[in-house]
Formats: C-alpha cells, structure tokens, sequence
C-alpha cells in the first residue's frame, strides 16, 4: 500500500461517506440510531442542503442508486424534475432566447429531490421523519461554521443580491454584510419552512402516512403555492433582464418520482451500474466499453492518459447527439452499449489529439448526428470565457474560481448490507432570488435543454433534462459491492472512469485510487450555460510525472494544468461478501469525510 492522504475506513457496522464532514456525522448517528442506509443518505442530503448551500438546496434534483439487502441489484430512484407545462420552445423564443439562462426563473424544473428522499424512505427506511428531518432543522436554525467556499460565493453576489434579488439578500446577507468564512451562518426561515412541512405531515397517524403527508404539503400545499406566487412576479436572470417563470402548482402536482432498473454493463469480471439516458451516466459505461479494446499502458503514462482522454471526447459527443429523457425520445442505448459499437468507435482513437470528434453513426438518427455538428460548429465560435451571467456556467470549477455553483454526493452502507449512491444538486444560493416562505432558491436544471426542435433534449413540457448527475455502484469479480461518486458538472463520469480504472486495472485500495492525479478533457459541448466549449483541452492536475505532461502535449492536446489536489471530489464506500465494509473520501478542498466502525 502506497501512502494515502488519509486512511480507508474499514468496519462491519456502517460507512458513510459524503462532500461535507457535518452531513458524514450526521449519518453515522442516524445507523447509530437504527435506521438503514436510506434514512442515512436522506438526514445527510436534507444537512448537506444547509451546510453547502451554494451546492445545493432543497428546491433541487437528485438522482441516487438504491441496492436494497438482498437483491440481486441495484435500482434508481429519479429525483429529476420534468419542465413545467408552460416550458414550451414557441414562449420560450418569443422571450428573446436562443439559450435557457443559468440562472432566474426560466431556468426551472419541478424540483424533484424532496419527492425522492420521500419515496426512498417510504419503500425502505425505518426511522420517523422528524428523526431524519431534525439533525437539518436544527443545524438551520442554529447555525453551522460557513465554508470558505460558500462565503467567497455570497461574497461574489452580494452586490447583485442587493440590487436584484431582495429575498436572496435578506437569506445570505444577515445584517446587510456578506458573511465571513468559518462565521455560524443560520437560515431559520429554511428551519421554519421545514418545522411547518414536519407538523404537517404529524397531523398524520403513522409513520408512512406522515410521508405521504410530506409529500402533499410539499407538492400540493403550502410549497407549491409559494413556488407560483414566486415565478409570477419577474426575476432577473442570467442574461441581465427581468423575466417570470412557468413553474406553477399544478406542475408540481402532478409529477411523481419514479423507480426503475438500473443500467449495467459487464466488464473484464466487473458489473458496472448506472442511472437511464436522462444523466450522463451510460458514458461512463460507452468508455469502459470501448477501453477494454485497448491497450492502456503504464498508469500515469501519456498512452493511457492519452486514450481516456480520446474515448472521453467520444463518447461525450455520442451523449450529446443521442441522450435525453427515453419517455419522451428513442435513445438508441441497447447500440451505444453494444461491444460492437464500442470496438468500432475505439477503432477511431488514433496517437494523435483529435480536435474535432464525432459521435458515431447509427442507422435512423442521422438528424441528431448533423444537428450535432451543426451546434458544435456554432459552440466554438463562442469563447469559453463568455459571461455566464450571475449563478451561471458549469458548476465544476468553484473552488478554483469562487463564482460557479456545484454539487455534493452521498455514499452510505448499513449493517444489513443495504447501499445508497446519491447525487444531490441544483437550488444552489446563487441560482435563484430566495422563495419568499422558504428560504431557498429554485433550481435551474433546465438549462440543460437546448431550444432547437426535434432533439431529444429540446425543451418540451413533461420532458427530464439530461442532467450531468450520475452516482454510481458496481461490483468486482470477488463479489465485492461499490457505491461511488462525485460533483463535478460534466466531469462526473470522467473522474469517476479514473477512479473505477485504479481500482480495476491498478489494484488501488479506495482511498489510494481516490487520492491519485485526475485529468478531464473540456472538450465537449457543455451541459450549463453558456454551453461552450474547450477545443483540444486537456485539464490535468500537475502532480502527474512532468514527462507524462510533456508527452501529451506533443500529441497535440492543449493542457490546462491544473494545482495538485485541485480538481475532483470522490467519495466512495464498498462491502465485501463477508460483511466487511469500506469508505473513503477526497481530501480536495478539505472537506469530505468518510465514517464507519
């Protein structure tokens, strides 16, 4: 074993591993109080909402993996809101727009996450709501030490808040003044908004009808009708002009989280399991596929380097042409998995950086394929340094830039062996004014869409974005289980690839293939606004071999080197069959922490 920043925990009781040592703590207590790995995972999204608000919120999304004691595999809860009916492409145009801001009203889904915790906790939790609700009530009502990054956040925005969003000012400018680092920050109206849906849902005799209680007061109730009376008065957005939303009550109504079977792939002895076409997540699937057909070098090599990177740009290409939500659009899935597509597309990888990938052909999605081309071509011509608007861009680069949103993750395994992957984002504090009542902004997933027909991610009501969110588990030859994941916008599943690669080919411990240099390619049409992109990047920590950094430069890739220890934010936990547990957390940004006895 090399050295490791920290240790991997090891355990038979429970793990938990999470982007905030608060919400880790808080998970440990709530096994420690008897409750499975769901009321875990849900007491830590509902904490990490209150701990990392410029990370995520309660008005969000969130899509997890569930592997349920027992069962053969995993499933997927989706807790990714659909577009209100008003989200047509027709008002949507005739608003001035060729893009979905990322930030301001238009930029809403139904916020989805709520509904799935609720819905997780129903089909498999044990404790009651106030005792997985209580640990975020109370650290909202009485406050938490602020991040430096949630403070540098606020710091940015705070002129904009005062001048445009009120209710954002009055929530995260206690006093008129942006809050200092380390400061104990409170929201009680969050604490109030929650104490009110709790005695709601007590009204209610037992502990599954309290949920479905929750449920209704959240989504036909008091919290839909704040959310229309919010988006019927104009917001600024991104774009700097003043604008309502769409999302009213009945949108909220009527939707419904769902579950359905996870997406999986068998490689080299490995299963690998993600979430549907509406994420990213079968990319990372398309390039295991397609790096099994290669040869991959030493690790930190430039060939092995190298040939990621390229399959990385391919298949990220072949997300944007032929992903979206498969309700509503045929996604050819069962071809983009195959062996056979995989061998053809790593048959194109050459020694050489390509500067212009493809997505592969595939009979009868030829439109998608020329639609691809048409809005790379007119993607370049916008520099990557664009404004993004306020709350705008892709929420990847926070801690390297203080400006853009991000996204926390969740890894928990309990005594019984019950496993949760979860993905919380999207209502961070800089993407919305404040829901007067509420005291958290609205998501906006929704820039994810693009406003050109006939896509299988333009904008149509009813329609998931193909959100960047993607958890993860797989399972090895030995029959060990993985939960696993990240923050990161559009370099989720290329962090994650890393990770997964040293665990399979290096035999890397968690914590070692955690710790390890990461590198992501740019080079992709981006999920946020202003959905530009990085022709030829290569961003890469600089903690890789500097003759590994030169080589990859003569191949032809344009570097972005990046400080040691600054790009990435894995987390991870793992059972082996006889019942010994595992976790691991990134030590960038000194923050995540993994838990377990």
């Amino acid at each position: 074993m090399s050295f490791t920043t920290r240790p991997e925990i090891a355990g038979s009781f429970g793990v938990v591993a999470s982007t905030h040592w608060i919400a880790s703590a808080v998970g440990m207590k709530l096994l420690e109080a008897g409750g499975t790995a769901f009321d875990a995972a849900a007491g830590m999204g509902f904490v990490l909402n209150v701990v990392e608000p410029h990370l995520n919120g309660p008005l969000g999304d969130m899509p997890a993996l569930l592997w349920p004691a027992g069962d053969a595999a995993p499933c997927v809860i989706c807790g990714q809101g659909s577009a209100p009916a008003g989200a047509t492409l027709a008002h949507y145009c005739a608003e001035g727009l060729t893009l979905i801001p990322g930030s301001g009203l238009l930029a809403s889904v139904v916020p989805g996450a709520f509904g799935a915790w609720m819905a997780m906790l129903r089909a498999y939790g044990r404790l009651p709501l106030r005792d997985v609700l209580g640990p975020a009530i109370g650290y909202a009502q009485t406050g938490h030490p602020l991040l430096p990054s949630a403070a540098a956040m606020i710091a940015t925005h705070a002129g904009f808040f005062a001048r445009h969003w009120p209710s954002a000012a009055e929530t995260w400018l206690p006093g008129g003044a942006a809050p200092a680092a380390g400061a104990r920050f409170a929201n009680p109206t969050l604490a109030a908004f929650w104490t009110r849906l709790l005695a709601e849902a007590e009204t209610a005799r037992g502990r599954d009808a309290q949920i479905e209680a929750a449920l209704k007061a959240f989504y036909a109730g008091f919290v839909a009708e704040a959310i229309e009376a919010h988006c019927a008065e104009p917001a600024m957005d991104g774009t700097g002009m003043a604008r309502k939303g769409v999302l009213n009550a009945q949108d909220m109504a009527v939707w419904q989280p769902s579950f359905e079977p996870a997406i999986e792939i068998e490689t080299q002895g490995w299963t690998v399991w993600k979430a549907g076409p509406w994420t990213q997540g079968p990319a990372l699937l398309q390039a295991l596929r397609m790096l099994a057909q290669l040869d991959l070098g030493a690790p930190l090599s430039d060939r092995r380097v190298h040939r990621i990177a390229e399959v990385l740009k391919c298949v990220m290409a072949d997300r944007e042409a032929y992903y979206g939500d498969p309700a509503q659009s045929a996604v050819p899935l069962q071809t983009l998995l195959s062996p056979a597509y995989a061998a053809a597309r790593a048959a194109e990888i050459g020694e050489e950086a390509a500067r212009n990938p493809s997505p592969g052909a595939i009979d009868g999605f030829a439109p998608q394929t020329e639609a691809f081309h048409t809005r790379a071509a007119r993607l370049r011509e916008r520099a990557a340094s664009d404004p993004a608007g306020p709350g705008g861009g892709e929420p990847t680069f926070a801690h390297l830039t203080n400006r853009e949103g991000d996204t926390v993750h969740i890894d928990v395994i309990d005594r019984w062996g019950n496993m949760v992957s979860a993905t919380p984002s999207g209502g961070w504090l800089q993407s919305n004014p404040v829901v007067p009542g509420l005291g958290v902004p609205l998501n906006t997933r929704a820039q994810m869409f693009w406003l050109e027909p006939d896509l299988p991610t333009s904008l149509a009501p009813g329609r998931r974005p193909r959100t960047t969110l993607s958890p993860s588990m797989a399972q090895r030859p030995d029959g060990t289980r993985l939960a696993f994941g990240t923050p990161g916008g559009d370099q989720q599943d290329q962090w994650q690839l890393i990770f997964l690669l040293r665990l399979m080919h290096e035999g890397a411990n968690l914590q070692e293939a955690i710790d390890g240099p990461l590198f992501h390619t740019q080079h992709l049409q981006a999920s946020f606004y202003p959905r530009g992109c990085v022709p030829g990047d290569l961003t890469i920590e600089t903690s890789v071999p500097q003759a590994t950094l030169d080589a990859l430069a003569a191949r032809g890739h344009l570097l972005t080197r990046a400080e040691p220890w600054s790009i990435g934010r894995l987390t991870a936990a793992a059972r082996r069959p006889d019942g010994m547990l595992a976790a691991a957390a990134t030590p960038r940004l000194m923050q995540a922490y993994a838990m377990g006895r």
